[in-house]
């Protein structure tokens, strides 16, 4: 009677076979989801060493290159319906943001002076750029035709991989004769008078002087003398 009771127990030889199947699936599945996720993390390692060895400051040449194609979309596509792209975007624009950007846009490029020759230097640089307008078109052949390797990083091999056109030539010329051109109508600088009263304390402070001396000069010429004497009142 005991031994009847163990045969019911025991299970059959297609149920353990099935078992086993169901076991080798599972464990089928766990080995591929394994070699999904190091291949994920692998990726994930490349592109981050990727994005480490890129500028610092290249996400937000990215985002604005990609702003500016979507610029240029929009305006392709209101001429042609037609319509006038600056009207069409004033119209998008809230007053509340129109009076924030104004804000903006006056905090952004104060006139300081002369401070030094660094940051002259700085301020035209900052100018000639944005005077630059770049080529949209052109930039999308060369991103067909290098993909990744347009976006170079740290490892990649510069030198002699890119010839310039001949129309980016005659631009980089026209800018230079522009800059010649407007740098010889300058003023030369003038001498520095060992005599006069030095009654400045920075270049820039000398110039202001100079300028209420021009304008205000004969109203205070009297005070000055005064002064001087030590008759002032």
């Amino acid at each position: 009677g005991s031994s009847g009771s163990e045969d019911e127990a025991r299970p059959s030889p297609a149920a353990a076979a099935q078992k086993r199947e169901r076991w080798l699936r599972k464990f089928r599945e766990l080995h591929m989801k394994r070699n999904e996720a190091r291949k994920l993390n692998h990726q994930e390692v490349v592109e981050e060493d990727k994005r480490l060895k890129l500028p610092p400051n290249w996400e937000a040449k990215k985002a604005r290159l990609e702003w500016e194609l979507k610029v240029e979309e929009k305006k392709k596509e209101c001429a042609a319906r037609g319509e006038d792209y600056e009207r069409v975007k004033l119209l998008e624009i809230s007053a509340e943001d129109a009076e924030r950007w104004e804000r903006k846009k006056k905090r952004k490029n104060p006139d300081l002076g002369f401070s030094d020759y660094a940051a002259a230097q700085l301020r035209q640089y900052q100018r000639l750029t944005r005077q630059i307008k770049p080529d949209l078109e052109q930039y999308e052949k060369l991103k067909e035709q290098y993909g990744e390797a347009l976006y170079p990083t740290s490892d990649s091999l510069l030198h002699g991989t890119h010839m310039p056109t001949k129309e980016g030539i005659d631009r980089m010329v026209a800018d230079l004769e522009k800059q010649i051109e407007k740098r010889e109508k300058y003023s030369r600088r003038r001498p520095y008078n060992d005599d006069a009263d030095i009654d400045y304390i920075n270049e820039r402070n000398a110039k202001f002087n100079k300028k209420a001396e021009r304008f205000y000069g004969k109203y205070t010429a009297e005070i000055k003398q005064n002064l001087e004497r030590g008759t002032a009142v």
